[in-house]
């Protein structure tokens, strides 16, 4: 095997505008199918993007020998379920954020790849590929910002459209799953540990039922990790990273544009100097991670261990806000 052929589970937007474009000029990389449930859409899909082959269905697509690896960027609620089936066409898995609905619906994914060991599962959080990030964890992890104090997060949006999954409860929707994911992944990817308490606060819409504003601090023990997140809130997305000795600052931390420089800031005492990180696509970079770790047979970037742990600092926030004190993260 040359190139790992990869398979697309629905004609998802993120999917169809963003990730499979930047698939497409992945080196060791090839996406040879897509599938929908409406065969039609498949097909328009795929002659839109130029892809070889569509499928009517998602198990056509499973079944497919011409397919190597999936994208999962189907709805929260399916993520575990078609993952599993997926392992157990003999697919490898590149599965969207959040991993599942809970602890325990992530986890029978976490058995299911226990039990395929010869196949990669990996949770697609592609803002740690970036080299703005890589920047940040260097700068971190050397010491140059001084004792890392806290890290201080916003990201938000504005969606009050009935019909979109982020605004259906019961299959994952809300803030919290959606974009507040990023903030808490951030931080422990930042400090390579585990907050070992959290306490929050969130506001949930009236009419959808979902958390529409999410606040959070999470404690390291040494430090601290405060975000901020909304689905109802002007748009909006910043990191700053806080030392003794210096500040880390990036500009548009999650969707890093394809187009232009991300610009940082790296601050140390009064000076403050732009560091412009060169025009590069994070999803390109994660599907050839993604590939390289299928050919050489290497563990993946990201282990599904981090994914748990992150979905269990989303439930602790949850259960914060309802008890309206800290919890701790066992």
């Amino acid at each position: 095997m040359e190139t790992i052929r990869w398979g697309i589970l629905s004609t998802a937007k993120i999917g169809t505008e963003q990730v499979i474009p930047a698939m497409q000029n992945a080196v060791d990389c090839e996406v040879t199918g897509i599938a929908s449930r409406n065969a039609e859409k498949a097909a328009q899909a795929a002659s839109r993007l130029g892809i070889a082959n569509s499928f009517g269905s998602y198990e056509e697509l499973l079944a497919s020998s011409e397919i190597d690896a999936i994208y999962n960027p189907l709805p929260n609620h399916m993520h575990v379920d078609w993952s599993i089936k997926a392992l157990q066409a003999g697919k490898h898995v590149l599965c969207e954020k959040p991993l599942g609905l809970d602890v325990a619906d992530a986890n029978r994914l976490v058995d299911a790849a226990a039990a395929h060991p010869k196949l990669k599962v990996m949770e697609a959080f592609m803002y740690r590929h970036h080299p703005q990030w890589q920047k940040a964890r260097e700068l971190v992890s050397s010491g140059e910002l001084g004792r890392i104090c806290t890290i201080n997060s916003v990201f938000s949006y504005y969606n009050r459209d009935p019909g979109n999954i982020r605004n259906q409860p019961g299959i994952g929707g809300g803030g919290l799953m959606d974009i507040g994911c990023y903030p808490i992944s951030l931080s422990r990817f930042l400090f390579e540990a585990e907050p070992q308490r959290v306490i929050g606060t969130v506001e949930f819409d009236p009419d959808f039922k979902v958390d529409r504003l999410a606040s959070a601090i999470l404690d390291f023990g040494t430090a601290t990790a405060t975000f901020s997140c909304s689905t109802q809130m002007v748009p909006y997305q910043r990191v700053n990273i806080l030392g003794t000795e210096g500040r880390f600052e990036i500009e548009i931390p999650f969707n890093a544009p394809v187009d232009r420089p991300c610009r940082t800031w790296l601050q140390k005492g009064e000076d403050i100097e732009t560091i412009d990180i060169p025009i590069c696509n994070q999803y390109t970079i994660q599907a050839e991670l993604f590939a390289q770790a299928i050919l050489n047979d290497t563990p993946v970037p990201t282990p599904l261990s981090d994914a748990i742990g992150n979905m269990k600092v989303i439930e602790s926030i949850l259960e914060s806000a309802e008890k309206n004190e800290w919890i701790e993260i066992k």
